[in-house]
């Protein structure tokens, strides 16, 4: 495997440091954060619009999601939103895209109660089918949900209260759909970094990660070693290979490099694949130079991973050892 870097952690106990300083951690170290955009209605009715970076979905049947509301960290003094939940124990969460962020971002500023950030905002307000607090029509994706239990994590400045939520109806943007999937590329929303940072996820930002086959994969352990100590593979391409369900055969392998020894099969393979032409070229040294061959192929494997052609890179690498290992005999 890859040799990683030597780091110098920096290594704090909790409760030496500042309220200040361990959010900086939390908020740079787990990032980024889905963010909900909680629309809230106080006992005498006047409307109230918070986001929430602290957020998450907790379960499926019954439909459960949470926020955190922090209490001020100056004083210890609990947000509008928590007082609203605790008096009416309903809200709507909404998904935060792109094009809202900066309205987002503004609904947090800490308006006096009286204030509806409906209107600060510039959102526009639509009423709920099931609740009474108002949805954000300019977001793609709505939740309107009852509140069924609120924790509280602690009494100080900076603690949190668990706001967890049963959503009873979805509003979801038509447009943002792709076969019955929520299209990332569609929904464009963004997470919250530290600072002033914020992630787009969308874009490349965005990329695909293959779940675990239904079979077990076999594991980075039990790849050959030349794979695994390999100074060209990083750990994300030895993760790829250990989803495999079989190395390949010595059958399958002598297949494949007949595929590129037989001239006129070579010649059909697609010459604008790079990875291919990068593995014609690490045979031409086989029998001068064993690091080039090395080197050439865990290349060709390694752009191969990148186009999710695990099939090639396993094979290549196995055949590159093969023929490795028979030079030098």
């Amino acid at each position: 495997m890859p040799d990683n870097k030597k780091r110098d952690f920096l290594s704090i106990n909790a409760a030496d440091a500042t309220v200040m300083k361990v959010q900086k951690f939390l908020a740079g170290g787990i990032a980024p954060r889905p963010i909900a955009l909680v629309s809230t209605i106080a006992a005498d009715g006047t409307g109230n619009l918070s986001p929430f970076s602290y957020f998450n979905t907790f379960g499926a049947n019954p439909p459960m999601v949470g926020f955190s509301a922090l209490r001020r960290v100056r004083d210890g003094s609990t947000k509008d939103t928590l007082n609203n939940v605790q008096a009416t124990r309903e809200c709507v969460i909404h998904a935060v895209s792109y094009a809202m962020v900066q309205q987002t971002s503004l609904s947090s500023t800490e308006y006096d109660s009286s204030v509806d950030e409906f209107q600060k905002s510039g959102f526009t307000a639509v009423n709920s089918d099931v609740v009474k607090p108002k949805r954000v029509l300019e977001s793609p994706f709505h939740m309107e949900c009852i509140v069924k239990q609120i924790i509280p994590l602690g009494n100080d400045g900076g603690s949190g209260n668990l706001v967890l939520c049963e959503v009873v109806k979805f509003h979801i943007d038509k447009s943002i759909f792709n076969s019955d999937v929520i299209e990332p590329q569609l929904i464009d929303l963004v997470g919250r970094n530290s600072a002033n940072y914020y992630t787009r996820a969308s874009g490349t930002a965005v990329f695909e990660v293959e779940k675990p086959r239904a079979k077990k994969g076999i594991g980075v352990d039990q790849l050959p070693s030349e794979i695994r100590n390999s100074h060209i593979l990083s750990a994300n391409n030895l993760g790829q290979l250990g989803n495999i369900e079989n190395l390949p055969t010595e059958t399958e392998i002598k297949h494949f490099l007949d595929t590129f020894e037989d001239n006129n099969a070579s010649e059909s393979i697609s010459e604008d694949c790079k990875y291919f032409t990068i593995f014609r070229a690490a045979l031409s040294f086989v029998n001068s130079d064993s690091n080039k061959v090395d080197e050439l192929i865990e290349t060709a494997a390694q752009i191969a991973l990148e186009n999710k052609d695990t099939d090639f890179a396993i094979k290549a690498l196995c055949a590159g050892i093969n023929l490795i290992r028979q030079k030098a005999e």
